[in-house]
């Protein structure tokens, strides 16, 4: 059986809807710390039971039977969460192997290093370690950054017709759909043992970029304004933005600066047969919906 864990959540619940394209239902469970919204699934035959990371009993009831377990991996909301996402994660992993899984996949991030200006990244390098540290056999998903982080920065600048940040870099880009979708078939034709390659989308691209592409689909002009961290800071302040919050935002542009995100690679494209979708279609759909 393969078990996917957080399919509550956009990127669980994807590589289970692309699961389920491959693979009958019964052989497809899912770990979700709240059942109620994964009724849906096991109304379609998917076997869905509680699993928190918090709670080993929980996880080795909803591991029960598992060849696989792909461990979508828990957020963190900034530097301070990292020991308490470690050890969930090592929580996770630990039971996986007490279960007897035979391998584990974990969704990780191209940017993953444990020097990383930017939190996250430090969280995925660490769990790698866990995960080669187990003995068991492991992918370890290398995800392109997503798409859908770079429209809810852009979100204000759709409305204010200005995109104000610090200065950036590159980012590879990538959909929510084009990585599950990879997911599955890795998955389901256990494919790509270690260390995957970078999974991004096609080009790497700048706020300027963003700015760009943003004014063409819309139809009217973004502009890209670059303003210094501290200023950034400010302003972020001035609207009440959590310290933690600000920290995670800088991360990301100081991590960007240092091209941390800006490998493209084509490994995505040949595992889901296609280009992946590019940044233009991604945020022409969501404008559209």
């Amino acid at each position: 059986m393969i078990i996917v864990t957080g399919a509550n959540g956009k990127l669980g619940r994807a590589v289970v809807e692309q699961l389920l394209k491959r693979v009958p239902a019964e052989q497809i469970g899912v770990s979700v710390r709240d059942p109620n919204p994964a009724r849906e699934l096991r109304e379609r035959g998917v076997r869905v039971r509680r699993g928190d990371f918090d709670d080993a009993e929980s996880l080795r009831h909803a591991f029960e039977g598992a060849s696989q377990v792909l461990i979508v991996s828990s957020g963190i909301m900034g530097e301070a969460d990292i020991p308490h996402g470690i050890q969930r994660h090592r929580t996770a992993i630990d039971t996986a192997k007490k279960a007897g899984v035979s391998q584990v996949l974990y969704t990780s991030h191209m940017g993953a290093s444990p020097t990383s200006r930017f939190a996250p990244m430090i969280h995925h390098a660490a769990t790698e370690k866990l995960l080669e540290a187990s003995g068991m056999a492991f992918t370890s998903l290398r995800n392109g950054y997503y798409t859908a982080s770079a429209l809810m920065m852009i979100g204000e600048a759709l409305k204010t017709g200005e995109l104000i940040a610090p200065e950036d870099g590159p980012v590879a880009w990538t959909a929510h759909i084009d990585l599950a979708e990879a997911a599955a078939a890795i998955i389901s034709e256990r494919q790509l043992h270690g260390t995957t390659p970078n999974l991004t989308g096609s080009e790497a691209i700048d706020m300027e970029g963003i700015a760009a592409i943003a004014s063409e689909v819309l139809g009217r002009t973004i502009r890209r304004i670059v303003v210094s961290d501290e200023e950034f800071r400010d302003r972020m302040m001035s609207r009440g933005v959590p310290e933690a919050s600000i920290n995670m935002r800088m991360g990301m542009f100081l991590a960007s600066r240092q091209g941390d995100f800006a490998q493209v690679d084509p490994a995505l494209a040949h595992l889901i047969g296609r280009p992946p979708k590019s940044f233009r279609e991604v945020l022409r759909e969501s404008i559209s919906h």
